[in-house]
């Protein structure tokens, strides 16, 4: 499929109801479905959004992540999306996504066609909504990384999300100090998990029913 009979397709089915919750727990661990189930969002919780940023990439599709640096935070050293939390100034979450990603990343908000939206997610430990928002760029973007907000820029290809061969069960280290073994997309020597893996499941959920569906006709 062309990159941009995808987009097309990609946008369609965000306008129709999301996989959600069921898609994001497919790469939840045990003790974070447990805690998704006793806790309900609380008011307090902060706004937040992300960018999930398509783009034409070495023959593919690209989706970029970044790797967190290490610091004294629940999130030090992870693979996250770019973005951040809404603030008074931001006119929407939309806005927030494309401000902090160019903050993050050096992205060109101009540049960015958004196309919708996936489930929103609440985060316990650092008690955030996060609201992820999909765009497309129609070249590659060319990104700067802001030295104390990102240790490192990840560029993936959409097929190696989709690869099964790289959803598997990793042992990785809490901030707290504790192991755990969870569900991880491994590409490129890169272990993503948590809330960024949760959001790219539903995501590759809905490529998924783009895909039977194209192929169907």
């Amino acid at each position: 499929m062309e990159f941009y009979e995808f987009v097309v397709s990609l946008e369609e089915r965000l306008q129709k109801p999301l996989p959600g919750k069921s898609a994001q727990l497919k790469m939840s661990s045990l003790a974070r479905i447990q805690e998704l189930f006793k806790l309900a969002a609380p008011e307090s919780a902060t706004q937040s959004s992300v960018l999930v940023l398509l783009y034409p990439f070495a023959g593919s599709i690209g989706l970029v992540l970044m790797l967190r640096p290490q610091y004294r935070g629940v999130h030090s050293g992870q693979i996250s999306l770019p973005g951040g939390k809404f603030e008074e100034t931001d006119e929407s979450l939309i806005y927030t996504a494309l401000r902090e990603s160019k903050e993050e990343i050096g992205i060109n908000p101009l540049q960015v066609q958004i196309i919708g939206q996936l489930t929103e997610m609440y985060i316990p430990p650092s008690n955030f909504m996060v609201t992820p928002v999909v765009g497309y760029q129609s070249s590659r973007p060319v990104f700067t990384a802001d030295a104390k907000e990102v240790a490192e820029i990840i560029e993936i290809k959409l097929d190696d999300l989709m690869d099964a061969k790289n959803r598997q069960q990793k042992k990785i280290k809490l901030s707290v100090g504790l192991s755990l073994k969870v569900p991880s997309y491994c590409i490129n020597g890169h272990i993503i998990w948590g809330a960024t893996a949760m959001i790219l499941s539903e995501l590759r959920e809905i490529v998924l029913d783009i895909n039977g569906k194209f192929q169907g006709k």
